[in-house]
């Protein structure tokens, strides 16, 4: 409930920013102008929304795949399907070499769910059915749609500042059009930051949701701490490849190495994986987290890995739920 809170407060702040500019720029030059900014971000929206999913497809190279060519891949996601009440998704097999999962679509109905070729390698099927649930969460939280409509916000920001900062004109015109420029500039990276802080928010809860469908805590962690230590393996062209889409993975695999370097704290038989008793540990233990982490943190698309598995310590009532 708190997830959610956090996240319908941020929806709500955020369109409360754009309507005070906009009731801003009413009173400085009418609303027709600001019509016209508004109506070419949401029409950039509609063709983000609309070929979105095309282009992932294409720059991920993603192949959807038949039940007769990945039966248990398809029995899984099918079995996540019933219990998250959803419809099965399209199964894809992406062609990059990280090993990593994604999810994507336009509606609840227009669902996919993909996951790398490196990634069967890298997990067990019990992590790997946890990644397939984080995934599935996200469907089920239809956080593309979130995600797009929060996004609309610093975008129309964009507009209004790009404009706005270079109209001349008298001095009194011009030098108010600047002002309205500078704010709309502050407040677009500002609202940037928050659809940051959002996109975090549906992690934590789509880990959550993979707990809820059944998947104990520790193979979700695990399977997190294995992503990162495939992640940490590639060279920087490999990760350059996935730059513009890593919002979409389970983690981030450009953070990958500094995530390790934290991870093997809650390591303690450095077996490479995350059991139930480290998991315990982790959640009796306190994160402690640098400014420099924070910062770091604080432009990206997914929440420090160590806070992250403190989360998963937290869920064990959550999955005893869902087991009975």
């Amino acid at each position: 409930m708190w997830l959610s809170f956090r996240l319908y407060l941020l929806m709500a702040l955020m369109f409360g920013v754009l309507y005070g500019i906009i009731i801003a720029i009413a009173f400085a030059i009418g609303v027709q102008n600001f019509l016209a900014y508004g109506g070419i971000a949401a029409v950039m929206l509609i063709i983000q929304y609309v070929l979105g999913p095309k282009m992932v497809e294409i720059s991920m190279g993603v192949r959807y795949v038949t039940e007769a060519q990945e039966p248990e891949l398809h029995l899984m996601v099918e079995g996540l399907a019933r219990t998250a009440g959803l419809r099965k998704p399209r199964i894809g097999i992406s062609s990059l070499q990280i090993p990593n999962a994604f999810a994507f679509g336009r509606w609840g109905g227009d669902g996919r769910v993909c996951i790398t070729e490196p990634l069967v390698r890298l997990l067990n099927k019990a992590e790997l059915r946890a990644v397939l649930g984080h995934e599935m969460s996200h469907l089920k939280h239809r956080d593309v749609a979130v995600i797009t409509m929060l996004s609309l916000v610093p975008m129309i920001l964009w507009y209004i500042a790009f404009n706005f900062m270079w109209i001349g004109g008298d001095d009194r015109k011009g030098g108010q059009s600047a002002i309205i420029g500078l704010v709309a500039f502050i407040l677009y990276f500002i609202t940037n930051l928050l659809v940051l802080y959002g996109s975090r928010i549906r992690e934590y809860y789509a880990d959550m949701g993979s707990v809820r469908l059944g998947n104990a805590p520790h193979d979700m962690a695990t399977a997190l701490y294995k992503l990162a230590y495939g992640s940490a393996r590639l060279s920087k062209e490999t990760l350059h490849q996935c730059e513009g889409y890593k919002a979409f993975f389970a983690n981030d695999p450009s953070r990958a190495r500094k995530e390790i370097s934290d991870l093997r704290q809650l390591d303690a038989d450095l077996s490479g994986t995350i059991d139930r008793k480290e998991l315990e540990a982790a959640h009796a233990g306190r994160v402690k987290l640098s400014a420099a982490d924070k910062m770091m943190e604080m432009f990206s698309t997914h929440p420090n890995m160590v806070k992250r598995i403190k989360y998963l310590s937290e869920m064990g009532s959550i999955h005893k739920q869902s087991r009975t």
